[in-house]
């Protein structure tokens, strides 16, 4: 299996594992940004509970990193990271 490297806080949950290793582009982007932008983009697809929202922020996830953004768009940060001073 595969590896991909996770956030300074948060693990790759197992759906958007999935949907990174299936786009290459996608994980050629996931691979070039920082750990702390990783994090961001994992908190962002984690932090809905709703199983919808959660597969549109892991869809968007893969399209916005492919059209070249670093992080989630008017997202104000991970609070697990501020918490634990990271």
């Amino acid at each position: 299996m595969q590896s991909i490297s996770d956030g300074v806080v948060h693990k790759v949950p197992e759906d958007l594992f999935n949907a990174l290793v299936s786009d290459k582009k996608a994980l050629a982007k996931w691979k070039d940004i920082t750990p702390l932008a990783r994090n961001e983009w994992i908190c962002w697809v984690t932090f809905f509970k709703k199983p919808e929202t959660r597969q549109e922020h892991i869809l968007r996830t893969v399209s916005e990193l492919k059209e070249g953004m670093r992080r989630p768009c008017c997202w104000p940060g991970c609070p697990h990271r501020i918490k634990n001073k990271v």
